[in-house]
């Protein structure tokens, strides 16, 4: 939209930016002068068009800027308890599979707790218990869990098996397809 400034408004927009006054200021004093409607970035394209620079500001020494940015502060480690102190032993890997008949995997370096789920606290392991004949009642390690997992040490290193996370996955994908062929 083309909208025409009059001569007496050019020199008021001139006037109010050699005073050091804002684009936005200017507009506001030009409209209620002048009883016009003049937005911020009308005043800012006619003062452009005529040849006029902004506000004289004082321009921001580098000195005040920061040579680098802030270093993001390290998260604090958390508090091991007494009890989450002391590391089990790492166990013997699980046999083989494909023996004659179905293994349970169950731990034998540890002798577990046997809680009930509605007894764990946020720090015990998770590692079930039980739940192989019909009705039986399913029960929990409730030993101290390893951090990062729901289990503990021992239990962790049971369920994992050898080798890196991409080769458990590619392994028990080849497994599931042999079992579906």
């Amino acid at each position: 939209m083309q909208i025409d400034w009059a001569a007496e408004h050019c020199e008021a927009l001139r006037e109010y930016l050699a005073g050091g006054m804002s684009f936005s200021q200017v507009a506001r004093a030009i409209n209620a002068r002048f009883n016009t409607v003049y937005s911020r970035n009308a005043t800012i394209g006619r003062a452009r068009r005529m040849g006029l620079a902004g506000p004289v500001r004082p321009k921001r020494s580098l000195r005040h800027w920061p040579s680098r940015p802030p270093r993001a502060k390290a998260p604090r480690p958390r508090r091991r308890r007494a009890r989450d102190a002391a590391e089990l032993p790492k166990p013997r890997p699980a046999p083989a599979p494909g023996g004659p008949e179905a293994t349970i995997l169950r731990c034998i370096e540890i002798v577990p707790r046997l809680l009930a789920l509605i007894d764990l606290e946020p720090g015990d392991c998770r590692y079930p218990y039980g739940g192989d004949a019909e009705g039986e009642a399913i029960t929990f390690c409730g030993h101290p869990r390893r951090q990062g997992s729901s289990y503990c040490t021992p239990h962790f290193h049971l369920t994992r098996g050898p080798g890196t996370a991409s080769e458990r996955a590619a392994s028990s994908v080849s497994l599931r397809l042999v079992e579906a062929a």
